[in-house]
Formats: structure tokens, sequence, C-alpha cells
């Protein structure tokens, strides 16, 4: 008996440190909206998978609760997790980047695709700066995982300018993939960074923190 409670402290201690907690909220915030999407894009009647923008998810009654609800959650996790992470590396640049790209996802979940021209502004945030986070952290980190930082980042911002220049009206920009393809390379590089990001930070040791 005393083995078996013995081997348990260290599972309910695993969190008790910044850098993992930090960890735990980066991975459930990208699992769980990863998830929503897939769902939801199931779910929505008619929906056009490369048209249709992400957002368009947040306006189907079938789906606007699960999607606008999961975005709000994605900015307070990101915003939790950057204020632990943050403990570990000290720098505010680095966690006003987390609180920033945090607020740009719960304002485009409040803030419905149809209900207000404020949303696309809180998108365009939520856009640049979970990007600009991913390339921010590298500075942090290094071996494999500042390459992913760096890489997921920089894709991201690569679809994000090619979506503004679609927008703007050359449609071309979007190649074979269209604006739903367009608006998700600027999305799923970086959620898949901070899954393993969150992952890194679970299983890193104290001397993580410098």
């Amino acid at each position: 008996m005393n083995e078996t409670v013995s081997d348990t402290v260290p599972v309910r201690e695993s969190l008790a440190t910044p850098h993992r907690r930090a960890g735990a909220f980066f991975l459930v915030l990208s699992a769980q909206f990863m998830t929503a999407i897939m769902l939801a894009a199931a779910m929505a009647p008619d929906y056009d998978f490369g048209a249709g923008a992400i957002s368009d998810l947040g306006v189907f009654p079938e789906t606007a609760l699960l999607f606008n609800g999961s975005l709000v959650l994605v900015g307070a996790l990101n915003v939790l997790g950057g204020v632990y992470f943050y403990r570990t590396h000290g720098k505010r640049w680095l966690l006003s980047l987390f609180v920033l790209a945090g607020i740009g996802a719960v304002g485009t979940g409040l803030v419905p695709l149809d209900a207000s021209d404020a949303h696309g502004l809180f998108a365009l945030v939520a856009f640049l700066f979970f990007n600009v986070q991913a390339i921010g952290t590298a500075t942090w980190l290094d071996g494999p995982m500042r390459v992913l930082s760096i890489l997921a980042g920089a894709i991201g911002l690569a679809f994000l300018v090619l979506m503004a220049i679609g927008d703007a009206g050359t449609t071309a920009a979007f190649g074979p993939i269209g604006h739903g393809g367009t608006e998700r390379m600027i999305v799923y590089p970086v959620m898949i960074w901070l899954v393993a990001f969150g992952g890194y930070l679970l299983g890193a040791d104290e001397s993580v923190a410098r």
C-alpha cells in the first residue's frame, strides 16, 4: 500500500511547476480546438470546406455554440498558459504575444462573423499573434523544438499574407486549396506546434527554467 501511495506522488506533483502547467494548458487548448473544428465541419449543413471560412462554423445554428465556445476557451487557455510560461522565461515581450493572441481568439469567439465587422479585426489579431508567439518562443528554445517553432510560425504568416492577397481580389493566391484551405494553413501549423510544445513542457524537468 505504501508503495502505491508513493508511486502516485509524482503524478500529483507533475503539474506543480509553472512550465508543466503551461504545457498542460497549451496541449488542451490545441487538442480541443482541432477536435471542435473537425466536429463542427462535419455537423454544419452544406459547409464548403474549400471555399468557406473557418469562422462560418460560428454562424451555423448547429455549430455556433461549439465553435465560438471553443474559440473563447482557446483564448483563455493561451493567456493562462502564457502567464505560467512567463514564470519560466521572465520575458515580458513574449508574454505580451501570448496575451494578444488570446485576446484575438476570445474576441473572435464572442463576436461571430455575422455579428460585426470587429470579428475580422479580432481574427486578424489571433492569426497574427498565434504565429508570432511561436516564432518568439523559439528565442527561448534550442534544437528541434526551436526549428519547429520557427517553421510553424513562418508557414502560418506566409499563408496569412496569401489570404490577405486573395481577399483583396487576387483569388489566384488561394491556389487549389481555396480560401478555406489557406485559412487552415494559418491555423493548423501553430496548433500542431502547441501540441508539440505543450508535450515538451510537460516532459521537461526543472532545468528547463532559465
